[in-house]
C-alpha cells in the first residue's frame, strides 16, 4: 500500500512541476510582450513630442506672418 501512495504522490509532484514549467514559460512570454509594449509606447511618446514641437514652431511662424501682415496693412 505504501508503494501505491508513494507512486501517487510522485505522479502528482510530476504534474505540479509540469504545470509550474508551463506557467514559467507563459510568464516569460508575457514579460517579453510587455517589454515590446513599453518600446512601442516610448515610440508613440516621441512622435507626440515631435508633433507638439512642430505645432509650436508652426504657431510661432503664423504669429510672425500675422504681425508682418498687420504692419504692412497699416503702412498702406
Amino acid at each position: 500500500m505504501s508503494d501505491n501512495v508513494d507512486n501517487l504522490l510522485l505522479e502528482h509532484l510530476k504534474a505540479i512541476r509540469a504545470d509550474v514549467r508551463e506557467i514559467r514559460e507563459d510568464l516569460r512570454e508575457i514579460k517579453m510582450r510587455i517589454g515590446q509594449l513599453d518600446i512601442g509606447v516610448a515610440g508613440i511618446r516621441r512622435e507626440i513630442a515631435h508633433a507638439e514641437e512642430v505645432d509650436a514652431i508652426s504657431g510661432v511662424r503664423i504669429d510672425r506672418l500675422q504681425e508682418r501682415m498687420e504692419r504692412r496693412l497699416e503702412l498702406s
